[in-house]
């Protein structure tokens, strides 16, 4: 399957923008940075530029999420914001929809994770090499065939709460990437960063942004 990058064209939703952070609201289907080549030039922080001329760039959310994400628009932001993110100071909570029923209602996915080099970006789980990795879940609601769960990355490795929840044989609906047959057949990746708290580099005062969940 050819994948064909088609971005939504809707303008960025801002939540947050004061002298030194800009939070926005990402859809599914944009990139966070430019992709390889001139097709994959249109990404979230290039909207950003025009408005938002020193924009720089703090984390990455993937392509298919949606959601909460922190910008720094100076130097000093940037190397605040970057710092409480390697420091694990950020909390950030994700909401998705699971295939099949996860049980029990809380738990932890404690498993190293390393690019998958043949079939990358995918990434795999292996105890050798791989980064550690740690993702709390709990179920906000589910059925024989759904759960809802809300997701808090306690690190922040790529594809890191798409695989930890393969990795429970409840793939997330609609994942591109880790899901087939019917849990694939969604319009989207259904993950979402429902909110991101973290310290003002500023005034250090604790702010939490939230985004509405669109499924």
């Amino acid at each position: 399957m050819s994948f064909v990058y088609a971005p939504p064209m809707d303008a960025p939703e801002i939540i947050h923008a004061d002298h030194e952070i800009l939070v926005v609201n990402k859809p599914s289907g944009l990139l966070s940075v430019p992709g390889r080549g001139p097709e994959k030039a249109d990404c979230m922080i290039e909207r950003l530029r025009g408005a938002f001329p020193t924009v720089l760039l703090v984390h990455r959310l993937d392509l298919d999420t949606s959601g909460v994400m922190v910008f720094g628009l100076t130097p000093h932001a940037q190397r605040n914001l970057s710092r409480q993110f390697e420091e694990r100071r950020t909390k950030k909570v994700y909401i998705a929809r699971l295939d099949g029923r996860l049980e029990p209602k809380t738990g932890r996915v404690d498993l190293p994770l390393i690019v998958d080099w043949p079939n990358r970006p995918r990434q795999k789980v292996d105890h050798q090499t791989g980064k550690p990795a740690q993702t709390d879940w709990r179920v906000m609601k589910s059925s024989d065939t759904e759960t809802r769960v809300r997701l808090f990355p306690l690190t922040g490795r790529s594809h890191q709460l798409r695989v930890h929840m393969l990795s429970t044989g409840h793939v997330i609906l609609g994942d591109p990437l880790y899901a087939s047959g019917a849990a694939a057949d969604h319009p989207r990746l259904m993950l979402h960063a429902e909110s991101l708290r973290l310290k003002h580099p500023d005034s250090g005062m604790q702010m939490t942004f939230r985004a509405p969940v669109p499924f």
